[in-house]
């Protein structure tokens, strides 16, 4: 079952998540045991519309069964090429990539080398 998370209306950050503005690259463990990759800028908004069913074609046909992280990104830009690169990863190394030091952005040359 996914983490209770605020209504989509409501405005509190959730604690632990980035605030309502920062781009950022989260991964989702679906039901179905796979994972979903995805980009936002308000991820308590985005992972509650992902839980209702009002989020992507993917985690409608497959709900999400928790937030499995997340990762903070310079602008929309930088959280689609990180998108890009950690579905470019094998299973085993997209949660170090979303681990990676803060000083390192989210570009596919941290993503190919998530140990530097």
């Amino acid at each position: 079952m996914p983490a209770a998370l605020p209504p989509v209306d409501d405005p509190a950050p959730c604690p632990g998540l980035p605030p309502p503005g920062q781009w950022c690259l989260y991964l989702i463990e679906c039901a179905n045991g796979a994972w979903y990759a995805g980009i936002t800028n308000r991820l308590a908004h985005r992972y509650a519309a992902h839980v209702a069913g009002r989020g992507a074609r993917y985690t409608r046909a497959n709900r999400p069964r928790r937030l499995l992280g997340w990762r903070p990104c310079a602008d929309r830009r930088a959280a689609a090429r990180a998108e890009w690169a950690i579905r470019q990863l094998p299973r085993d190394r997209k949660l170090a990539f979303l681990r990676l030091p803060e000083g390192l952005d989210c570009s596919p040359t941290d993503a190919a080398n998530p140990r530097k």
